[in-house]
């Protein structure tokens, strides 16, 4: 039986496994991608980049992710679920070291590039992972909860923040040796060997049913978040509410981003169409909510906790859609998604960072919003169900 079809669970395996998935899509996602965007005021102004520039160095990190993710789904075939994990982190390591050391712009870039690409390794290997050694009656769930990371990621970054954000290299320095221990963790929890996936033969890519719209809903979801995962920041700061207030922003998003475990359990109740098309609007609504209430406290946090909470639930019921639409082969699914949600975060950080220039940060949230809000005409599957999406 291929692995990625239903494998075999192991015995004590699955929690560890989950946990230590958690935990690397938490540094990876967390620090290693989107912290930058949490940084990037005070990073704009060590290296006197523009609202353009910061835009395009943030763009580097989605770069990378998009080359990683189609060498990572290689190499899950190729090397097992492991190996590839652990590479991830070792990456994420690597480019928060850079970040936390660097003596120019340029070394910043190439940090920022390096660090994104391992959020481009994590995904596929942890989702096979997943495929092959968790019991199916939970496998959903699992996904889902090990795609939350994320938000545990930035919840954590947003309080460092807080405390040294003007030692921001302190902070990376952090980020770093928390990411080398997970790194270890996952060496150690994920069980070695097992090939992700078999090369059964069959229709691969985007011909198979429902490929096309998976993939463009990908990137809908990519290019509508990228607003505040860049300059959301920026935006809150510039509302004048207080300098507290972007980092507890920061971290509501991380917080409401948890419950994006919940997702799996959604999808299977309501199906991906329903649920993908309420947690788009929540996602435009919270976008141009954080917009319109930067200045006020109270509304500023709301409109985080919206955005965090959708953003993480969409991911992860692409996740979900992605390993039903390719149930033989989960890693090359969500890679295909994931590189999508990356394709459209790279095209549009330099886009956002040029709006900004041209017109004004809460312009382009709302311009982001109405991205959302056409990503939601993506048709999905009516329900996911065990015989595929």
């Amino acid at each position: 039986m291929p692995a990625g079809t239903g494998g075999s669970a192991v015995p004590g395996v699955g929690s560890s496994l989950v946990l230590a998935g958690v935990a690397l899509i938490a540094t990876c996602y967390g620090f290693a991608r989107f912290a930058y965007g949490l940084f990037a005021p005070r990073l704009s102004e060590e290296f006197a980049l523009s609202t353009r520039l910061t835009g395009i160095v943030g763009g580097g990190g989605y770069v990378g992710y998009c080359l990683a993710i189609g060498l990572s789904t290689v190499l899950t075939a190729r090397w097992g679920p492991r190996r590839v994990a652990v590479l991830a982190g070792s990456v994420a390591t690597l480019g928060i070291a850079l970040v936390a050391v660097a003596p120019s712009a340029v070394v910043l870039a190439v940090g920022v590039l390096v660090a994104g690409s391992s959020t481009g390794i994590a995904s596929p290997p942890l989702a096979a992972a997943v495929a092959r050694w968790v019991a199916e009656r939970a496998r959903d769930t699992a996904q889902t909860v090990v795609n939350a990371g994320t938000g545990i990621g930035v919840l954590v970054s947003g309080p460092v923040a807080l405390l040294l954000f003007d030692r921001w290299r302190l902070a990376w320095a952090l980020f770093a040796v928390l990411t080398a221990l997970v790194t270890i963790w996952v060496a150690r929890a994920v069980p070695a060997g097992g090939r992700a996936e078999a090369d059964s033969g069959g229709t691969t890519g985007l011909r198979v049913p429902g490929a096309v719209r998976l993939a463009l809903a990908a990137f809908a979801l990519g290019l509508a978040s990228i607003a505040v995962w860049t300059f959301g920041q920026d935006v809150v700061r510039a509302g004048g509410g207080g300098e507290w207030l972007a980092p507890a922003v920061w971290t509501v998003i991380g917080g409401a981003g948890i419950a994006g475990a919940l997702a799996g359990p959604v999808v299977d109740r309501f199906g991906v169409r329903t649920t993908w098309v309420a947690l788009m609007m929540l996602l435009a609504a919270g976008t141009a909510g954080l917009a319109a209430g930067a200045g006020v406290p109270a509304a500023a946090l709301l409109a985080g906790a919206v955005f965090g909470g959708a953003y993480i639930a969409l991911s992860g019921v692409l996740l979900v859609w992605a390993t039903r639409t390719y149930p033989s082969r989960p890693a090359r699914g969500v890679g295909l998604t994931f590189f999508m949600i990356a394709a459209g975060q790279a095209v549009g950080a330099p886009l956002v960072g040029l709006g900004a220039d041209l017109t004004s940060l809460t312009g382009v949230c709302y311009l982001a919003a109405l991205v959302a809000l056409v990503g939601a005409c993506v048709r999905g599957p009516g329900r996911v169900t065990t015989a595929g999406a």
